[in-house]
């Protein structure tokens, strides 16, 4: 189909917003610089400058330049900048770091809005610029980008359009910081060889606080990482002098930041006892068939093309016939010759495609190197290169990860080719995770083997680290400076340095007198000390390690079949788990579930669970409830004991005394499910009677409680003054004091009117008072409708009044706390079930988690469930509320219950007051004058989560301030020292030198002194001064 015919057909667009979205892919903002120094290498620059340019009037404040040496672009090459995928470095074999065609775009968007590209190569000088401002400002969607050129000599526009040209130069003049010609050839020239390139950043983006992202003035030296505390990060993620140094596994490129040279590392030759272990695995063929597919399909594209030129030819041969003019032959031979090399193209093509092909069966090899870190042994881990360039680092893998001194402070090192391992756009990571996982897998195997090879565990970990100056306990604590320890780790690492000029890498021979110097930028192969390498044409010197074998412990038939029986072992006991247990997807499934197992008490769960199910809970639960609504019957204000009138006495329950006290272990007989019933519903059942022996044990029991009530009664009394200690413990126990009370007397049925319902822990029977004063008796009611309703209850044993149904379905409507996996949740009885043996309510919760379901079943006399508050015409439903005013009189509250003294209630409420008063935050919503007059109900709704989150923030506030004082002080003590340490220093060198210009001095008066240390020519100069004096 001709191309011709595509015309009609849409096309997919470029919009301005993917400049942003690309740019996102650089969570790490040294890796978009380190975008353009991958550029500047690739690029084959010796020489890179990374430095800023002040403009006050920019975004910023400042703009960020690249400049570099390379090879520089022509006119055509540049369009390629604004092709978006487009590289010509994307090769199988390619040892470039550029493969996408997308770094400059995406890093540079991502550090600015705008960059504007100066490069010279040849005799042309060209200007790209690409602008999001000029975008925005001109509301354009499709993306612009103006691209004038000039004659190198004589600094003429090239472009044929002189229209076009006063566009572009226009557009750069308004929107790029260069407002004439004159000030971009300025620029151009910077680039001081015969080609180059320099990259402007400009309009950079800001944090939260309106700074800049990159810090520049906390260090002239440096650009650092702004807002990274410098305690607990890496320097290479905190600083990009310190990045840039690791970035490249070979460096042979000179690096300049604000004009200071980033000294380079070879990690391998910064290590104590490096080691190179030779791996090769056939693992990794993600890549490689990805390659294999390609090349099959262009050798299949590159045959039809073939075959189709070799019928043109066939066809073109008929045509002509026996007749062939000059003109034909000359079309015959063209025809020919572009079958010819077709034919060409596709066998060589299908060659690639067999060879690639039969390189995906062979296994790929990689070479790890480890060594120890004995300069900072924190900084440990792997490292990862791809292409010589940096894409991962401090990888913890093998024993490392499980933090033990195993292995600390080892150091591994990989260049992974492009072949074996493909990185993400963002050189930040592998596109193919699970073969990086396997890689790392690999590497912690080997790992583990040089720890073994090094013997630093066999000889002594800690006794291995403190010959280096480690004396501390802490692993991150910096090593002794004593000259004796620097010394012992200079003697162990030779120091390797690069050469200003040839770039070769050059190790210098170890020197006492050398541990502390101080080597000059511009250091070349001439100041070498080792004769053999003194000068830039000499070879370099090859690292000279000692290879190591991974040494796999065989196992024998007998621990391989030991292993198997255990694992086999543990699926079984898993499989037998998965087939005890139930799936629960909904309510419905719950309520299928036995009721004393989905209501069982949470006091039976161990330790573990508790702590487990803790640890689970994140959301928030409704908030504990005031004590005076947990317990509504307990009267604020102690109440005189009364001792019980004298009205016949109900019968006793049937149950014995025995099982009332403590119910007993379940037997046989008996079932272990059946809860004993409690106290307080003993004392309301109407049952038969019992013994007189019973009675008789009853009646000293209740005599023994009534003593022990006297006697706290009267400890409180004399010492009406509680510790704060003492107050808090009451208030925790609060919840367990009526587990503890005592049975309600006997003679109590005569003065209620309804018989008290049975009470749980921590959970009181609703009630409804006539009056505010909790402990008072209505005086209305005749003695005679009390001894009615006593003898109604005796003649009536068998009829539990909780478990008739007009008294059960009162409960409807109450607000109910119900405990799920020990936790309290609030709710609401929706519905009311009553049987022989007990009453369900069914409750709705107000909040659960999304894994419990929202309504459930629960026991009204079981541990699980506690009534929030007492029941009032607001809280209850309209039914409800009718059948409670037509219901029977109120009930008096149980005094027998130990209750709360108005004075330890007082004594709390000044306590909170004087607490909220003296943490209160001076911009918190509540006046502390409005605090002094609160009552205890308005305390219990003072809102303490954010009286607490604005105490918090302050304290926060406070102690980041003390913290930038003290960071602020210490720096200017360090800068402090810094400057002296130079200064004395420069006094020792100028010392040094005034010293060797006196011998030299010496020696041009006498040829025969013979002065080589330093205490000889002090000794020289006093003889001299003395005989002078003399």
């Amino acid at each position: 189909m001709a191309f011709s015919n595509y015309k009609s057909l849409n096309r997919a667009q470029l919009t301005v917003e993917y400049l942003h979205t690309n740019s996102t892919t650089h969570e790490f903002l040294f890796g978009a610089l380190a975008e353009l120094v991958d550029n500047s290498r690739d690029a084959s620059a010796t020489r890179i400058d990374i430095y800023t340019e002040k403009r006050p009037e920019l975004r910023g404040g400042y703009m960020l330049c690249f400049l570099d040496d390379g090879i520089g672009m022509d006119p055509n090459e540049a369009t390629h900048v604004i092709q978006f995928g487009k590289s010509s470095k994307r090769s199988p074999e390619s040892t470039q770091i550029g493969q996408y065609g997308n770094g400059l775009k995406s890093g540079s968007m991502r550090i600015g809005k705008d960059f504007i590209f100066f490069t010279k190569k040849g005799s042309t000088l060209t200007c790209l610029f690409l602008s999001r401002t000029f975008h925005e400002e001109e509301g354009l969607d499709e993306v612009i980008v103006p691209l004038p050129t000039w004659d190198l000599n004589t600094k003429k526009p090239m472009n044929s359009d002189p229209e076009k040209y006063a566009i572009e130069t226009e557009l750069i003049f308004k929107y790029s910081p260069f407002k004439n010609e004159q000030q971009l050839m300025e620029q151009f020239n910077k680039i001081e060889s015969s080609s180059g390139t320099l990259v402007i950043i400009y309009n950079l983006k800001l944090m939260d606080n309106r700074e800049p992202e990159l810090d520049v003035e906390t260090d002239h030296q440096d650009i650092l990482m702004a807002g990274m505390p410098f305690e607990g990060v890496k320097p290479e993620r905190r600083s990009f002098r310190a990045y840039a140094a690791v970035l490249y596994i070979d460096p042979r490129m000179r690096i300049f930041i604000q004009g200071h040279k980033v000294r380079t590392k070879r990690l391998s030759c910064d290590l104590y006892k490096p080691r190179v272990y030779k791996y090769s695995s056939t693992r990794f063929k993600t890549r490689a068939e990805q390659e294999v597919k390609k090349a099959d399909h262009m050798a299949k594209i590159a045959k039809e093309k073939a075959r189709e030129a070799e019928s043109k030819r066939l066809a073109l041969e008929a045509k002509v016939g026996d007749y062939i003019s000059k003109k034909s032959r000359v079309i015959l031979r063209k025809a020919e010759d572009t079958a010819m090399m077709l034919r060409r193209d596709a066998d060589m093509k299908k060659k690639i495609q067999e060879t690639k092909q039969k390189a995906l069966k062979e296994p790929k090899e990689l070479a790890f190197i480890f060594g120890v870190n004995i300069e900072q042994r924190d900084l440990d881990g792997i490292f990862v290169y791809n292409c010589s360039r940096l894409i991962k680092m401090y990888e913890k893998t093998g024993p490392q990860l499980e933090g033990g001194m195993a292995c600390g402070g080892v150091v591994g090192v990989v260049d992974v080719p492009y072949i074996v391992l493909e990185p993400t756009h963002n050189k930040q990571d592998f596109a193919d995770a699970k073969e990086y996982r396997h890689l790392l897998k690999s590497m912690g195997e080997h790992l583990a083997q040089y720890w073994k090879d090094s013997n630093i565990a066999q000889k002594g970990i800690v006794k291995f680290w403190d010959e280096f100056g480690y004396l501390s306990a802490s692993w991150s604590a910096p090593p002794s400076s004593e000259q004796r320890y620097r010394r012992r780790r200079a003697m162990e690492i030779p120091l390797t340095i690069q050469c200003d000029t040839c770039l070769k890498w050059r190790t210098l021979p170890f020197q006492m007198d050398a541990v502390d110097r101080r080597y000059p930028d511009s250091w070349v192969c001439l100041m070498n000390p080792d004769s053999n390498h003194d000068r830039c044409d000499a070879s370099e010197q090859k690292a000279n390690l000692p290879c190591g074998v991974l040494k796999k412990d065989k196992q024998t038939a007998e621990v391989k079949q030991k292993e198997l029986s255990e694992k086999i072992k543990q699926q079984q006991e898993k499989l037998e788990a998965l087939q005890k247990t139930t799936t629960i997807k909904s309510a419905a499934d719950i309520k299928k579930l036995p009721l004393e197992v989905s209501m069982r008490p949470t006091t039976a769960s161990s330790p573990q669970a508790t702590r487990s199910s803790e640890r689970s809970i994140t959301r928030p639960r409704s908030p504990p409830l005031p004590p005076h609504l947990k317990n509504p019957t307990a009267p604020l204000t102690r109440a005189t004991p009364q001792r019980p009138t004298q009205t016949p006495a109900p019968p006793p329950p049937k149950v014995e005394p025995a099982r009332a006290r403590a119910a007993p272990k379940p037997t046989a007989k008996a079932p272990a499910k059946t809860p004993p019933p409690s106290r307080s519903s003993r004392a309301t059942l109407a049952t038969k009677p019992a013994s007189a022996s019973q009675r008789k044990r009853i009646k000293e029991e209740e005599e023994e409680e009534e003593e022990e009530e006297e006697e706290e009664e009267e400890s409180e009394d004399e010492k009406p003054q509680i510790k704060k200690s003492k107050i808090v413990a009451a208030a925790g126990n609060r919840g367990k004091a009526v587990e503890k009370a005592p049975p309600p007397k006997r003679g109590k049925l005569a003065e209620v009117v309804n018989p008290p319902q049975p009470e749980k822990k921590g959970v009181t029977t609703p009630t409804r008072h006539p009056s505010t004063t909790p402990s008072s008796v209505p005086k209305d009611i005749p003695a005679q409708q009390h001894e009615a309703k006593a003898k109604a209850s005796e003649k009536a044993p068998e009829q539990d009044p909780e478990k008739d149904p007009k008294n059960a379905q009162k409960g409807k409507g109450l607000l109910v706390e119900v405990r799920v996996n020990k936790e309290w949740y609030t709710g609401k009885v929706i519905a009311v079930e009553t049987n022989k043996k007990s009453v369900r309510w069914k409750v709705k919760f107000d909040y659960v988690p999304i894994s419990t379901p929202k309504d459930r079943w629960v026991f009204k006399s079981s541990d699980e469930v506690r009534l929030m508050r007492p029941p009032s015409p607001i809280s209850q439903t309209p039914d409800t509320q009718q059948e409670t005013e037509k219901g029977p009189a109120p009930m008096e509250p149980d005094t027998a219950q130990p209750g709360t003294s108005r004075e330890v209630t007082d004594s709390l409420v000044t306590m909170m007051r004087t607490m909220l008063r003296y943490f209160l935050t001076p911009g918190f919503q509540i006046r502390k004058d409005d605090v002094n007059s609160m009552t205890a109900l308005e305390l219990v709704a003072f809102p303490l989560k954010e009286y607490f989150q604005q105490y918090e923030l302050g304290l926060q506030s406070l102690c980041n301030s003390y913290r930038s004082r003290a960071d602020a002080r210490a720096k200017a003590v360090e800068e402090k020292s810094s400057n002296a340490e130079i200064k004395l220093k420069e006094a020792d060198e100028k010392l040094q030198k005034l010293r060797t210009n006196i011998v030299a001095l010496l020696q041009t008066v006498r040829e025969d002194i013979d002065i080589n240390a330093d205490d000889e020519l002090d000794a020289y100069i006093e003889d001299l001064l003395s005989q002078r004096n003399e």
